[in-house]
């Protein structure tokens, strides 16, 4: 069947069935059984740490791939209501016959990652996107690469060095990774057999728990060959730290970087915050205490779709009606009318109506 004409059946189908759409019967028979929607079920489940839990999904035929760097959405459904975050796979970049590996830490306030880490099983099936995301491995690396990562940071970069043995590279490898412990080091027993199998492969490992927290000098950089590419991932601290040796040292062109937690910045106490915030497809208000909309909205006992809560996923795009907001990330305000914003990285400014 030509993909115009399976795209009529399908159009056809849909409108037979309305007011649902196919997917919607069709989970009640299979939910991997999909006519559009992406899924994945777990066929493995490993905690190789005590706040790790590895999950290998076995995707539905719309899966594509991904690079090795890249970010999916998961969403699963936790009482009821549906909530989704994002997680970037461990394993080589693969097609769509790859199943996919995350690797997700149950963060104390992880709403999502905790329930993951509690309840995955063998025969659980969530929601997925796309891959997505520009933290990539370039085609041609160069003739050397440096790996920087954090906590659960090490799942983009283990992917990109998982790519990087898959293809038998002979460039130098420098493997720098901060774990909590030795302990809390989800791929320790992989890395030191990489580390073994490849004299390529420069392995780095530095602990912050202990009696001599071990946290980012430029000392762990020390004898990395002056053309690497450096990829760095993990949390805000970390990030900033080597981004601020990377100018003094040099390699700020050649530093490439993805965040997976949103830093936003305290209210100023000193800065009157006024106004109420009007949810008007609830008709729920509070009044405004400073916060993204986001986190107001589920205060005030809503539950707006979510995704990554930093800004990339664009899943919780809301119309703000009327008001002043302030981007957290850049300062910058919009006072437009009926203009759709992220609400995970605004906060209101004054009287705000929003379509929540």
């Amino acid at each position: 069947m030509s993909s115009r004409l399976s795209t009529l059946v399908g159009s056809v189908v849909q409108a037979a069935l309305a007011p649902h759409p196919v997917d919607r019967y069709l989970e009640l028979v299979d939910p991997m059984v999909t006519w559009r929607d992406l899924r994945a079920e777990v066929v493995a489940v490993r905690r190789a740490t005590p706040r790790t839990v590895t999950l290998t999904l076995r995707p539905t035929r719309q899966w594509k791939g991904h690079q090795a760097g890249q970010y999916v959405q998961v969403s699963t459904v936790i009482n009821g209501v549906r909530h989704s975050r994002c997680f970037s796979p461990a394993n080589a970049a693969g097609d769509r016959r790859d199943n996919i590996e995350l690797t997700i830490t149950a963060h104390d306030d992880g709403f999502v990652s905790r329930h993951l880490y509690d309840h995955a099983r063998v025969g659980t099936v969530v929601g997925l996107d796309q891959a997505a995301g520009d933290f990539t491995l370039p085609a041609d690396p160069g003739r050397s690469v440096v790996f920087i990562s954090g906590g659960s940071g090490v799942t983009p970069v283990l992917s990109m060095l998982r790519t990087l043995v898959a293809r038998d590279y002979r460039g130098s490898m420098t493997f720098v990774h901060y774990a909590r412990s030795a302990a809390d080091v989800a791929y320790s027993a992989e890395l030191h057999n990489l580390a073994a199998l490849y004299p390529n492969l420069d392995l780095r490992l530095h602990y912050t728990r202990g009696a001599s927290p071990d946290h980012f000098t430029g000392e762990h950089l020390a004898g990395i060959p002056d053309d690497a590419q450096i990829f760095l991932c993990g949390p805000a601290t970390l990030m900033d730290a080597v981004r601020s040796h990377g100018e003094t040292a040099g390699f700020a062109d050649r530093l490439h970087t993805e965040a997976f937690t949103l830093t936003i910045p305290e209210v100023d106490p000193n800065e009157p915050v006024t106004g109420q915030l009007s949810f008007t497809d609830s008709g729920v208000t509070a009044e405004n205490d400073g916060r993204t909309i986001l986190e107001q909205a589920e205060s005030a006992g809503l539950s707006p779709e979510s995704g990554c809560r930093m800004g990339i996923c664009f899943s919780c795009t809301k119309v703000k009606k009327s008001g002043c907001t302030r981007n957290v990330l850049t300062g910058e305000t919009d006072t437009e009318a009926d203009t759709h914003i992220q609400l995970c990285v605004n906060a209101p400014v004054g009287d705000v109506e929003i379509e929540v």
